[in-house]
């Protein structure tokens, strides 16, 4: 089969389609041809290898992982012996992140927990685009406790693949929602509902004097006491993506312990994937409260050209690698 394989870090140029073998099912895994993926953060983070905690997770000198991506959506084409809810045929969708990434290639070994079967009302695209952008959101939007109706949520970084997601839902549920990204991007979030935009090259949204209910940053690089500045009491703070230096350690040890005792709540956002988190996404995309952005589909064969655009950083929503012929 073909793959998107890298044996060294850098630029999108060290990623390389090459034939390799076919993966072969494991007891609990399932087998699936790879209709689309999409890229994310992780995946370029893992391309580019800067970072300690990138080397850590992803392989101190060289890949531990030569196949990315996270983001899956395909059809079932064999099973494991153990394998329950699936059968050869079934149309999936899901984030492998966990089980070793992989999605950059005509076919991929999943377990099954990593799944969940896509809507029939959805594309592969979309489903490729859903799984990692919508989970972030919906996890994010419940860190804590949850965005409830009538509150004020800011989204930093909104104009990517998360925040898209997050916006629709939270003004499927009645919250006003604030979002911060290049002005360029503003036309397609105010197509989705969005109330106020802020430029971030030209406003920090954490000097305005505004305070709000939630928010969800994206890309989050500033000091634990500007994001304190911005929540109003019993506010709360979700960073699920930027800084991987002190503002990270900060958020992972010290802010949990801090947020005990007083009302405003900071912390780096815990991410997991489960099959029901996957079917309340196909479920909300079936009543119509969110639905993917998709900016480009590029063929796995220029899936460097892809992380380029990608690097860019102009992009509106998701990007996806497809298979499809």
């Amino acid at each position: 089969m073909k793959a998107i394989v890298y044996t060294k870090y850098g630029s999108p140029d060290v990623l390389q389609l090459k034939e390799v073998e076919k993966p072969a099912t494991k007891e609990n895994e399932v087998l699936i041809k790879v209709v689309a993926s999409s890229v994310n953060e992780w995946d370029n983070g893992l391309i580019s290898g800067k970072g300690f905690l990138t080397r850590l997770l992803g392989g101190l000198f060289k890949p531990k992982n030569k196949i990315l991506g996270a983001d899956v959506a395909g059809v079932i084409e064999a099973v494991g012996n153990n394998i329950k809810d699936f059968k050869p045929g079934d149309e999936v969708f899901g984030d492998i992140a966990g089980a070793g990434f992989g999605a950059f290639a005509e076919y991929v070994c999943a377990p099954e927990k990593m799944l969940a079967k896509k809507s029939l009302e959805m594309s592969f695209e979309q489903a490729a685009a859903l799984p990692q952008a919508g989970l972030l959101a919906m996890q994010g939007l419940r860190y804590k406790k949850p965005l409830l109706a009538g509150q004020h949520l800011l989204i930093n970084g909104a104009g990517g693949g998360v925040g898209p997601i997050a916006l629709q839902y939270a003004k499927s549920i009645g919250a006003t929602v604030t979002c911060v990204d290049r002005e360029e991007k503003f036309n397609m979030l105010r197509s989705l509902g969005a109330d106020e935009f802020i430029d971030y090259r030209k406003k920090d949204y954490t000097k305005t004097g505004i305070q709000y209910d939630y928010i969800l940053d994206v890309t989050a690089r500033r000091s634990v006491s500007d994001y304190k500045r911005a929540l109003k009491p019993g506010g709360v703070f979700a960073m699920i993506g930027g800084s991987m230096g002190g503002l990270l350690f900060q958020m992972m040890v010290l802010q949990p312990f801090l947020s005990k005792y007083r009302k405003k709540k900071l912390g780096i956002m815990g991410y997991h994937v489960s099959k029901e988190g996957l079917d309340e996404l196909s479920q909300l995309f079936d009543d119509g409260k969110i639905s993917p952005v998709i900016d480009r589909s590029f063929p796995l064969a220029a899936t460097a050209d892809a992380f380029r655009y990608y690097q860019q950083g102009t992009f509106t929503g998701k990007i996806i690698i497809s298979n499809a012929q």
